[in-house]
């Protein structure tokens, strides 16, 4: 803990007769100006100054920040908490467990292995739709969720039980995000230091990038990969530079017609063309106090969609209704406003404040809008959606495809599936399902729609998962749940579901019908994410959609549909209905939600959130303070890391005699790099599978198997939709295998083993934005794994480039205006990179030389930016990883 007080910001506040020791931000002459994120980073700083790490001169650079500036300051921000769900927490539990071990190893006490923040892991990754349109798809996706991942539900007890301050919320209580804005997030912390109660702003780091949901309420936080959470869950502070901060103003109110969602698809689209990578966007002005809540935490969510480390909304009375309604105690609600406004973070819309940047939208001006088919920036009006569809359907339909296949299922429904198909449509993700103006417009447009005699397509696979069971809560109370069900809504969970590739198979005969046919289908949902191969392997195209339009396309069933001009159906009469006879009332909307929704059903839901059902109640448990590793485990295996290690650091070399293993596009996301959903039988990952007695049925995903390194490693390249440049018109995991005469095709898993049997380094060859998407680690680890010393991209997403350093993985840039393509580079050459020797003597170089040898002996030759930006990241680098550095400091004290 600190043990400097520089500034003499030690003091108390009094609130209510209770009194909390404070770090006041009034003895900073600069801390005034300041956004609201940076006094929250500042704050952090005079509360962990400890004269090394972090220092009066840290301290002084934040208070005179210049707006202006370039990023160029170090600071270490010491998140209060850090959260987690499933698929990256159990991977974070399988390392702090093999670390217990390795601390052992190396003389020093297992049980120091602990979280010193508080961490909480939500299991919400791993329910599947299986079942659907019937009310018993909750039960029967649960019990299937509970025999597929039953190893993995004990090992998180065990953690639960072996672990310090580790909370596990048990499968089928909600969405990480949603639980935590919901009831996890203090937005104060508090917390007993040396017998003194101390108050401070609740910061949170998450193994999931869309934990911006919390800066919504005011939370400052982030996703970082489930490395960096590990280090931070160990008391390591998170290395960054003083980011920029851009200045978002809202004016304006949303029309009728419009909703939150297309507010943030707006929102998204402006800020990805304007360039927020590695900035803040913080928003502000007199039109923030008529942002609801629920609103700003949707915004919040898609912070990783426009690119920036967070959106953050500052503290006002919308705050504190929130909480308040959330059942958060009065003595909770009264220190959040205190606190707030003694240290100058309550939203005030005369103060001036500086930004680095400025943006403004008017609200008024947003129109119903969807994104696809492919990113989320995309943006589409919803009134040229049909004629958008059109353009862009001739990219997915191939020369051997249909436009249509006579499809009849078993029981009994027989229809043309064409191109463009609906053949999904669900209503999922926290982004959306947390806010109860757009679920709620679903279940009017639902019973306007019923009411005017119109039903799903016959074709579409429907659901709901929402992110908490208040949603259930007040969808009942509202009455409205029965017309859901008659257009096939049922609950099939609580969980992420469609959103992050869990959409569950579609029905046998469909799925062979787009097989046969290659149809380009389209899938609707209202998620974040809509990158290629996510949501279902026989899906070429999805879009994101409010809820409310969810249904609506539900109701047309096919992509290629003007709203404006085609009927939905015919009622009674045999009229024609438009989307426009159905569209909910906003006024109807809010007078429902207002006589649905209090904070009795937040207490209940909450009130028992860590329990668990029965299932999890009953869960055979393994205890102990090292976790006994079943060696038949393909679920939970002890990773290879620190297999070999010493206390003393390895020099890190130069690269020589590198191979390419994949030379890839612009926009590769951490989903074509590791991808989170299902696999066949034919795949290397699947292969291990089958000689370890997994049956097909069983394999469950790659998401939920990330506790499994083989079966991660095997993933790792392997998305379907990969374009790998080695390979002409080739996709999947598939490279050329430089080993073998000639280079033939193989998968990207047995050429890396042949290339490490051979002694190569490889590197990976990329475009702008490489690793951009979800915060996963496994693209990092799978990638170090594989034998790939180096990637040297145009650009990169943040939290991809910093997790890749922590796996002991070179980032390098092509130097300014500069690719692969343009220095004429094919991958077919061996690389060597000279100059990385001088992290040896404690220094970062800028460049590295880089020299690529062609076949026939000529080379070409260039200085690469070398992207380990802080000098905390050059240490992770020096000892082979965050993992490896964080460790050796637990040993040798």
């Amino acid at each position: 803990m600190s043990t400097v007080d520089s500034f003499g910001a030690k003091g108390v506040l009094d609130v209510n007769g209770t009194e909390y020791e404070i770090y006041r931000l009034n003895v900073l002459e600069g801390a005034k100006k300041l956004p609201y994120s940076l006094k929250v980073l500042l704050e952090n700083l005079l509360r962990t100054e400890d004269g090394a790490n972090i220092t009066q001169a840290h301290i002084d650079a934040l208070a005179n920040w210049d707006a202006s500036a370039q990023p160029n300051t170090e600071i270490q921000f010491t998140p209060a908490r850090v959260i987690m769900q499933d698929f990256t927490g159990v991977p974070c539990v399988v390392d702090l467990a093999t670390m217990r071990e390795a601390v052992a190893d190396l003389g020093g006490d297992p049980t120091r292995v602990n979280p010193l923040a508080p961490a909480e892991l939500v299991i919400d990754h791993s329910v599947q739709i299986d079942s659907f349109g019937n009310s018993q798809a909750i039960e029967r996706n649960m019990d299937i969720e509970y025999q597929r991942n039953g190893e993995r539900y004990q090992f998180l007890r065990w953690g639960q039980t072996a672990f310090d301050d580790f909370k596990v919320v048990p499968p089928g209580m909600g969405i990480v995000h949603q639980v935590n804005i919901e009831n996890l997030a203090r937005v104060v912390m508090t917390r007993e230091v040396d017998g003194v109660n101390r108050a401070y702003p609740d910061t949170c780091v998450g193994t999931d990038s869309h934990t911006t949901m919390e800066n919504g309420i005011g939370v400052l936080g982030w996703g970082v990969g489930g490395i960096e959470a590990e280090a931070a869950m160990l008391g390591q502070p998170i290395s960054m530079l003083i980011p920029r901060v851009v200045g978002f103003k809202l004016t304006g109110a949303i029309p009728s017609g419009a909703t939150a969602t297309d507010v943030v698809l707006t929102i998204t689209e402006m800020l990805r063309a304007h360039g927020v990578v590695g900035k803040f966007v913080e928003f502000y002005g007199e039109g923030v106090g008529a942002v609801p809540l629920a609103n700003r935490a949707t915004i919040g969510n898609m912070s990783p969609e426009f690119g920036s480390t967070a959106a953050i909304f500052p503290i006002d009375d919308v705050t504190l209704d929130y909480l308040r309604l959330t059942g958060r105690s009065a003595e909770q609600v009264a220190l959040v406003e205190a606190y707030a406004k003694e240290q100058g973070l309550w939203h005030d819309p005369s103060r001036e404040i500086e930004f680095s940047e400025y943006m403004e939208l008017d609200l008024s001006t947003v129109v119903p809008s969807i994104s696809g088919p492919k990113r989320p920036q995309d943006r589409i009006e919803l009134s040229k959606s049909k004629e958008q569809f059109e353009k862009d359907v001739a990219n997915y339909q191939s020369s051997k495809g249909t436009n249509s296949a006579a499809v009849a299922t078993a029981d009994g429904r027989e229809f043309e599936l064409e191109t463009g198909a609906v053949s999904i449509a669900s209503i999922t993700s926290c982004t959306n399902t947390s806010n109860p103006s757009v679920m709620m417009a679903a279940a009017v447009l639902a019973r306007n729609a019923v009411e005017k005699g119109l039903k799903a397509k016959p074709w579409v696979k429907t659901s709901i998962a929402p992110g908490s069971k208040v949603v259930t809560d007040y969808y009942e109370k509202s009455g409205l749940v029965p017309a859901l069900q008659e257009l096939g809504f049922y609950i099939v969970g609580y969980g992420c579901t469609t959103c992050i590739g869990n959409s569950g198979p579609l029905e046998d005969e469909i799925s062979q019908a787009i097989q046969d046919n290659d149809l380009a289908v389209t899938s609707v949902l209202s998620g974040n994410r809509n990158f290629e191969g996510r949501i279902n392997p026989d899906v070429k195209m999805n879009y994101l959609a409010s809820p409310p339009l969810v249904v609506a396309y539900a109701l047309a069933g096919n992509m290629d549909f003007d709203f404006e001009s085609d009927a939905l159906g015919q009622d009674a009469e045999g009229n024609d209905v438009f989307l426009k006879d159905i569209w909910p009332d906003p006024a109807e909307v809010q007078k429902i939600i207002d006589a649905s929704i209090d904070t009795e059903m937040f207490t209940k839901e909450y009130g028992t959130i860590f329990d668990g059902d029965e299932r999890w109640q009953n869960l055979d448990t393994p205890t102990g303070k090292v976790f006994e590793w079943d060696e038949n485990s393909t679920y939970v295996r002890k990773p290879p890391y620190f297999e070999g290690m010493t206390m003393e650091t390895t020099p890190v070399s130069d690269v020589e005699g590198a191979r390419v293993l994949l030379k890839l596009g612009d926009s590769v996301t951490t989903d074509h790099i590791s991808p989170a959903g299902s696999f066949k039988s034919d795949t290397p990952a699947g292969k291990y599978l089958i000689e370890n007695g997994v049956e097909r049925k069983d394999f469950n995903s790659y998401g939920s198997r990330r506790g499994n390194h083989e079966v991660m490693i095997r993933g790792t390249f392997a998305n379907i939709r990969i374009k790998n440049q080695l390979l002409d018109g080739v996709e999947g995991g598939f490279t050329r295998d430089f080993t073998q005469d000639g280079g033939p095709q193989a998968y990207v898993y047995d050429a890396a083993q042949n290339y490490q049997a051979a002694g190569t380094p490889l590197v990976v060859l990329a475009g702008k934005e490489y690793g951009s998407g979800s915060s996963r680690d496994w693209a990092a680890k799978g990638t170090a794994l594989l034998g790939i010393k180096a990637v040297i991209a145009e650009s990169y997403e943040r939290i991809h480039r910093s997790n890749l350093i922590g796996m002991g993985v070179l980032p390098l840039q092509f130097p300014a205006g500069e690719s692969a393509d343009s220095l004429n580079l094919d991958g077919t050459e061996t690389f060597s990179i000279s100059g990385v020797t001088a992290l040896n003597e404690g220094q970062t170089p800028k460049t590295v030389k880089v020299v690529a040898t062609k076949e026939d002996g000529s080379t070409v030759e260039f200085d690469a930016d070398v992207r380990i930006d802080t000098p905390g990241e050059a240490d992770y680098y020096r000892n082979g990883g965050i993992l490896q550095y964080v460790l050796r400091q637990i040993a040798s004290n």
